[in-house]
């Protein structure tokens, strides 16, 4: 796999390898990016993205976060993001960015972790509908593991008209009266 947008953004992206390079964290490829650990923990990782690159951190919400320069991308509980468009900008940040790098070092030697909570999502209308008016249906649905529950609700709470949560109901089940979750493929 190979990082996103990684020409457009080789230069900065080599700025903060020479930032991080100062810091005892090993160096990794992961998910195509480079990626750096601690007693292989993930600390940091450099990603590129259409408008910007970033640099992630992956327990980002303990940081203090005095410069309010980290961004939380999406729904996710711990991880932060540092956002940069050129590498003037990267090179005048490098105080700031090591000494969040360093807070970031620090919390991971301590062994501190955001405590998460698995998202809630709602059971639709149409699916109470659906398990009142078929209780063999209910008890498959019931059967799934959490996981598989979470990423069926999900894609169904995703649709914004009625009509199409009861298709995709509709569509989901034989799938949901095998076992299978919501990508699984026979």
């Amino acid at each position: 796999m190979e990082m996103a947008y990684r020409e457009r953004w080789q230069a900065e992206i080599a700025e903060l390898q020479k930032i991080l390079s100062g810091f005892d964290l090993r160096e990794e490829r992961k998910w195509g990016k480079p990626c750096y650990t601690m007693d292989d923990k993930n600390v940091v990782i450099i990603q590129g993205f259409k408008e910007y690159c970033a640099l992630g951190f992956f327990q980002g919400a303990l940081l203090k976060d005095s410069k309010k320069l980290l961004v939380q991308l999406g729904q996710v509980q711990a991880a932060r993001v540092m956002k940069f468009t050129s590498v003037k900008e990267i090179a005048t940040k490098a105080a700031t960015i090591k000494a969040y790098v360093r807070e970031a070092v620090a919390a991971e030697k301590a062994g501190m972790k955001v405590e998460t909570k698995p998202p809630e999502f709602p059971v639709p209308e149409e699916l109470k509908e659906k398990f009142r008016s078929d209780p063999r249906f209910k008890r498959a649905f019931e059967a799934l593991t959490p996981g598989r529950q979470r990423g069926y609700l999900f894609h169904f709470n995703g649709a914004k008209q009625s009509g199409t949560r009861t298709a995709r109901i509709e569509k989901a089940m034989p799938a949901i009266f095998e076992g299978r979750g919501f990508l699984e493929r026979r």
